[in-house]
């Protein structure tokens, strides 16, 4: 989750009337749709995209996900993780397809709709087409129709704010369905660990517990004035979502500017192949979502944090979009061999595409960061 634009968007008094927010994400979205359309993958581990010899895993079934293997990983990873992996390539054209039915369906209901991918948004229900008082049965209603009408299965979470429907999506998942009352809101926080915190990837959550912030209660108990000089703009959004507090709107008119994906590693970085390795994920990550979403762009961006914590930007612009994941991943290294050798071990490598060009500009967010956890 992006850090709020202005002090106006997150704010300590509630808003007069309290909104109600469904956040919907599809269970395991590629690989469901695999499993539905080949009987002979219902029940076993899939992978969607990669092979057994090199890519990434773009996306796991849950018989896979029950022995390690996540999204992002590298194929190889996967497979010694689960040898009986089975890697089917992508259709991002039926995975589209899907997802434009299931966006009839949430059309139904409001008008309010805003996409984050493929296969998960946030509906304003407060004021609905069908006026429904309740938002949960209409949570209830749009799972059972996408049941119906798709054979997927997906989760909902049900609050006050888009922050804590996002977090009650998780919370009962695969095909389940949590509340969050603005009662409830407060202390579900506080007992959440930071690294729960939808927005917070594992480097932020690691300085966080070094400053012995380890849980919600543990955020809520620091200044703003503390958060802001150790996270900066970010400092202000943690200060209130951490109070259960967060009036952004749900806005179906987002402008993407940029996709980026980005991973802090465990271990500074010194050796050239050992860069190359680590850029390709978040490469592919980056594609992932572009492919996914119709965007195409003409600016790609490397950037390199040090251990010093100093960062550098390379870019390149072409004069037609990137045409595929190869070209992405050649711009992005040829980028990265112009930053070595290196005086100071590299703590963090990012790609970002820009100059859009996008097929579906309305389904994304303005500027943002694709968390990429390896």
């Amino acid at each position: 989750m992006p850090a709020p634009d202005s002090d106006t968007e997150l704010r300590e008094q509630p808003i007069s009337r309290p909104r109600k927010i469904i956040h919907i994400d599809m269970d395991a979205f590629y690989a469901s749709v695999e499993q539905r359309d080949n009987p002979e993958l219902r029940g076993r581990p899939v992978a969607v995209g990669g092979s057994a010899l090199r890519g990434v895993v773009a996306a796991a079934s849950y018989e896979a996900r029950r022995f390690g293997v996540r999204s992002a990983m590298p194929s190889v990873t996967a497979k010694r993780h689960c040898p009986e992996l089975i890697f089917v390539k992508p259709r991002f054209d039926v995975y589209r397809a899907v997802s434009l039915q299931i966006r009839e369906i949430f059309a139904e209901h409001t008008t309010l709709i805003e996409p984050l991918s493929l296969d998960e948004a946030y509906l304003d229900v407060t004021e609905n087409r069908r006026n429904i008082p309740v938002a949960t049965e209409i949570a209830e209603e749009i799972r059972a129709r996408i049941r119906a009408e798709t054979g997927l299965t997906a989760s909902a979470g049900v609050s006050y704010n888009k922050f804590l429907a996002k977090l009650a999506s998780d919370h009962n998942k695969p095909d389940g369905l949590y509340v969050i009352t603005p009662k409830m809101g407060p202390l579900f926080v506080e007992a959440l660990p930071v690294g729960k915190f939808h927005g917070i990837g594992p480097a932020t959550a690691a300085k966080m517990q070094k400053l012995g912030i380890h849980t919600g209660a543990d955020l809520r108990a620091q200044s703003l004035e503390f958060l802001q000089r150790h996270f900066g703009k970010a400092g202000h959004h943690y200060y209130w979502i951490s109070r259960g507090v967060d009036e952004r709107p749900v806005r179906p008119d987002r402008i993407r500017k940029s996709v980026g994906a980005e991973n802090t590693f465990q271990t500074d970085l010194f050796a050239l192949e050992e860069a190359r390795t680590e850029l390709l994920p978040i490469v592919a990550k980056v594609w992932r979502y572009c492919d996914g979403h119709g965007i195409r762009g003409r600016t790609v961006t490397l950037k390199v944090k040090y251990a010093d914590f100093r960062i550098i930007t390379r870019s390149r612009t072409l004069q037609v979009p990137v045409s595929g994941q190869a070209e992405l991943e050649r711009l992005s290294l040829a980028l990265l061999e112009g930053v070595f050798p290196v005086q100071k071990g590299i703590r963090l490598l990012g790609v970002t595409l820009s100059s859009l060009d996008s097929e579906a500009g309305d389904d994304a967010d303005s500027a943002p960061q694709l968390s990429l956890m390896l």
